[in-house]
């Protein structure tokens, strides 16, 4: 598999970009055959049906590569899981991968950051500002299938990290966003919707605000995987379309904001 055909990217209207980078569960051969780690596992960290909501925007970015083969949400230095204290302690390989394995998995990070950094480029210099949707998930229920869920106080439904922005040059699009995501009906209720208490923001956010210091807006949006159960990978189809007109629901708000920034 080239490097190109572990993203997709397609091009619309608009100056928003969906992203969803750990949506994918494949892996290159010669790194499946180096895994300890179960498929089971590698798919519960994963980000599965993120990849839907990115319909949202008409510039869409769809990894379909395993965040467990390279990490484009961490630094390059950190973006293959050596350690088991970087991938949620899980013990990911048989035999260390090479230098040479891991050097073919670097060239996919480094083709995806080129590649979302000309389609940055395009929508920046066709609308002058705009906003990247940074779309994830995250378990809950991490002490096991029957044991109960991770208290809520410290696990909203929805986490907005914005650590790495210039939060006083976009204060008024991300309370913006986030009351959207609030007011919008979602399973007979509302979204516990908050910022920065589970997640600030990865290092897709982080490349946005560095690159982009004044007209790109990153917002990296976490699900509590209430859409599914985190343990069977079974997706609830009424509750990841909810969520996903949600997600729509917040575009008119995101371009009136984006228009008045300054």
């Amino acid at each position: 598999m080239e490097p190109g055909e572990a993203w997709t990217i397609e091009r619309g209207e608009l100056p928003i970009i969906a992203t969803a980078i750990h949506a994918g569960h494949g892996v290159r051969p010669e790194v499946a055959d180096l895994f300890e780690i179960s498929e089971d596992d590698q798919l519960r960290e994963e980000d599965p049906f993120t990849d839907r909501w990115t319909e949202v925007a008409f510039n869409r970015v769809i990894v379909h590569r395993s965040r467990f083969e390279v990490d484009l949400n961490r630094p390059r230095e950190k973006a293959i899981y050596l350690d088991p204290a970087d991938s949620f302690d899980l013990k990911v390989w048989r035999a260390m991968p090479s230098e040479a394995v891991c050097s073919r998995s670097l060239e996919v990070y480094d083709g995806f950051y080129e590649a979302f950094r000309d389609l940055c480029n395009e929508v920046e210099s066709a609308y002058g500002r705009f906003v990247v949707l940074d779309l994830h998930s995250y378990n809950h229920r991490r002490s096991g299938p029957d044991a109960p869920v991770d208290a809520p106080e410290n696990n909203p439904e929805v986490n907005v990290g914005t650590g790495s922005m210039d939060r006083t040059r976009w204060s008024e699009l991300v309370d913006r966003f986030m009351s959207d995501v609030a007011q919008a009906p979602f399973d007979g209720g509302y979204l516990d919707v908050r910022e920065n208490v589970r997640f600030q923001g990865g290092y897709l956010s982080r490349w946005v605000h560095e690159n982009y210091p004044t007209s790109g807006c990153a917002l990296a949006v976490e699900v509590k995987k209430i859409f599914m159960d985190e343990w069977t990978g079974l997706e609830d189809e009424a509750a990841v379309v909810s969520m996903s007109e949600v997600l729509r629901s917040t575009v008119p708000g995101l371009l009136e904001e984006i228009d008045a920034a300054h």
